[in-house]
């Protein structure tokens, strides 16, 4: 994971409106794209682009692949953006 590919993943509105549902829980691809009208393509390329930046965790069970959020990039995020923080004083 690198912060650039976080901030191109979080540069897209539909992503983040995804990272918003899975705050709420865990949620299959299905459950997922029946929030918004777009091709299953399309919420696939999201959903990869997503965990490609280790934003998201991806579990098969059985037939479906679950989704949730990575806290873990945010907390190291917001480290980033502390230190940031830092080195201006």
């Amino acid at each position: 994971m690198s912060l650039n590919d976080v901030f191109k993943a979080l540069s897209d509105s539909s992503r983040r409106k995804i990272l918003s549902l899975l705050r709420d829980g865990d949620m299959t691809a299905g459950e997922i794209a029946a929030q918004f009208e777009m091709t299953n393509a399309s919420i696939s390329s999201h959903l990869k682009i997503l965990h490609q930046a280790d934003l998201l965790y991806r579990e098969k069970r059985g037939q479906h692949v679950i989704y949730s959020l990575n806290t873990t990039v945010f907390q190291d995020m917001m480290k980033w953006i502390m230190d940031l923080n830092k080195e201006e004083k």
